[in-house]
C-alpha cells in the first residue's frame, strides 16, 4: 500500500463501502490489521529491550469496568501502559501474577506505585514489588470534596433564595423597617457562606500545593516529616471551619484522610533520596549543591508544574514560585559563569528527576475515562479491541514534543506505527463483477 496513511486508507475503505466492498470483506481486513498493529508493537518492545538495560518503572494501578473488568498497570513518568488485561478479579494473587511476568518481560523494576488505598494494590506493592505504596492525593481530596463541598453549596444555595425573596418584597414594600432588617440579615448570611466556600478551597488547594519537594512559598526544600505536619494542619483547620459552621460530622472520613498523611509524605524522602544519590556521585561543592538543590531542580520542577495545572489559582501561586526561582537562578554566579552546553546538559537531567515525583494516578484515571467513552462509541467492547487500543496509546499518541510513551519509555524512537502497519496489508478486496450476459437476461 506504500506510504498511504490511516486516514486516507479508512477514507478508501468507506468509498469502497460505497461501491459494493462486502461487509464481510472489510471484517477481514481490520481483523487482519488489527493483527498487524499487534505483531508490530510486539516486535518493537522485545527489539528494545534486547539491550538488556535495567528499566525503573513508577507504576499506578487502578482497574475500570467496562463489559468485563479490566486491571491497568502505567508508567507515569512515560505514560507507558504496561498492561491493560480483563480479569475476573482484582485480588492480591491476580495482579501480582500479572505484573510480576510484565516486569519480567520488560527487564524491568518498580520504584513505588500510586494507588488507592484497595488492600490488594497496597500488598502488591509492599509485599509483592517490595516498594513504596502512595496514596493517590486525587482520591484524598476528593473524599474531602464529596464530605462537606454540598453542604456548604446547598446552604449557600439557600441563603441567595432567602435574600432573594426578602428584595422582591422589600421592592414592594420599600418603608418595610423590619423587611428591611431581615434583608440585610440575609444579605450577611450569604457574605457569610460565601466566605466559608472560599476558605474551604483554600484549604484544599493548600492539600495539593503542600505535596512538593520544595514549599510554594520561598521555594526552599523541605522533608516528608514537613509536608506531613503542614498536611495534617490543613486537615485540622477544615475539621475546625466544619465546627464552626455546624456542618455535618464526618468523623470517618477525617479519620481515613489523616491516616493517609504520613505515606502520602513519605514520597517526599524517597525522591530526594534519589537525588542526594546521583549528587554523591558526582562530589560537588557546597555552593554547586546549594545551585542544584535550591536553584535549578525547583527551576525544572515548577516549570513542569506550570505545565500540568490547569487551576487558575495553584497556575498563579506556581508562576509566581517559578518566577522567584529564575530570578535568583539567572543572577547566581554559578548561572552566569557557566558554558550553554553545559547548563543545557544540567537541565537535561534535573528534568529527568523531576519526572520521578508523582503524588497521583490521575493518568490512569483519564485513560478509563477513555476507555468507557470508545466502547461507548463502540457500542460496546469488540473482543481484542482493547488491546489495539493499548498498542496505539503506547505507540501512537503523541505529546506536544512529539514523542509517544513507547519513546519515552524505551529511550528510543519508533518507526510511524500506522507507515509500518498499512505496508504490510494488501490491497482491499474488490466488489463481486456480475457475469455481463446474466445481467442482461434478468
Amino acid at each position: 500500500m506504500g506510504a498511504e496513511t490511516i486516514s486516507e486508507f479508512f477514507y478508501r475503505l468507506r468509498i469502497d463501502t460505497h461501491i459494493g466492498c462486502s461487509p464481510g470483506a472489510l471484517r477481514d481486513v481490520m481483523h487482519d490489521l488489527e493483527k498487524a498493529i499487534l505483531d508490530t508493537a510486539e516486535a518493537w518492545e522485545q527489539k528494545s529491550v534486547a539491550d538488556g538495560k535495567k528499566r525503573s518503572v513508577i507504576g499506578a494501578v487502578d482497574e475500570t469496568f467496562l463489559q468485563e473488568m479490566m486491571l491497568v498497570f502505567m508508567d507515569l513518568p512515560s505514560g507507558y501502559l504496561l498492561f491493560e488485561k480483563i480479569s475476573d478479579n482484582r485480588r492480591y494473587d491476580t495482579w501480582q501474577a500479572f505484573v510480576a511476568a510484565r516486569l519480567a518481560n520488560l527487564g524491568a523494576v518498580v520504584q513505588y506505585l500510586v494507588s488507592d488505598r484497595a488492600k490488594a494494590l497496597i500488598k502488591l506493592a509492599e509485599t509483592g514489588q517490595e516498594c513504596l505504596s502512595v496514596p493517590d492525593l486525587f482520591h484524598i481530596l476528593h473524599d474531602l470534596t464529596k464530605s462537606y463541598s454540598l453542604s456548604i453549596a446547598s446552604r449557600l444555595k439557600n441563603a441567595r433564595k432567602q435574600l432573594k425573596k426578602c428584595q422582591v418584597y422589600l421592592g414592594k414594600n420599600v418603608e418595610n423597617q423590619q423587611t428591611q432588617i431581615l434583608a440585610a440579615t440575609k444579605e450577611e448570611e450569604v457574605t457569610l457562606w460565601k466566605d466559608v466556600l472560599k476558605n474551604y478551597r483554600e484549604h484544599l488547594e493548600n492539600l495539593s500545593l503542600i505535596v512538593h519537594p520544595w514549599r510554594i512559598s520561598g521555594s526552599t526544600s523541605q522533608n516528608s516529616k514537613q509536608v506531613k505536619d503542614q498536611l495534617r494542619a490543613e486537615v485540622n483547620a477544615l475539621e475546625e471551619l466544619a465546627d464552626t459552621h455546624e456542618l455535618p460530622e464526618k468523623e470517618a472520613v477525617l479519620t481515613k484522610v489523616r491516616k493517609q498523611l504520613g505515606a502520602l509524605s513519605a514520597v517526599v524522602d524517597f525522591w530526594w533520596q534519589g537525588v542526594w544519590h546521583d549528587l554523591q556521585q558526582l562530589a560537588l561543592t557546597p555552593m554547586w549543591e546549594h545551585w542544584v538543590v535550591e536553584l535549578l531542580l525547583p527551576l525544572m520542577y515548577w516549570q513542569a508544574q506550570l505545565s500540568r495545572t490547569r487551576c487558575p489559582r495553584r497556575k498563579a501561586r506556581i508562576l509566581e514560585a517559578l518566577e522567584l526561582v529564575r530570578v535568583r537562578f539567572e543572577a547566581h554566579p554559578v548561572t552566569q559563569q557557566m558554558a550553554p552546553d553545559v547548563l543545557a546538559d544540567w537541565q537535561v537531567w534535573a528534568a529527568e528527576h523531576v519526572k520521578t515525583f508523582h503524588r497521583t494516578s490521575s493518568a490512569v484515571e483519564g485513560r478509563n475515562g477513555y476507555l468507557s467513552q470508545m466502547q461507548h462509541n463502540h457500542r460496546g467492547l469488540p473482543k481484542h479491541r482493547h488491546k489495539v487500543w493499548t498498542v496505539l496509546h503506547n505507540f501512537d499518541c503523541r505529546a506536544q514534543d512529539g514523542t509517544t510513551p513507547a519513546a519515552r519509555f524505551f529511550g528510543r524512537s519508533f518507526p510511524d506505527l500506522f507507515e509500518t502497519v498499512l505496508a504490510t496489508i494488501d490491497d482491499l478486496p474488490l466488489p463481486r463483477q456480475r457475469k455481463r450476459a446474466v445481467a442482461l437476461s434478468c
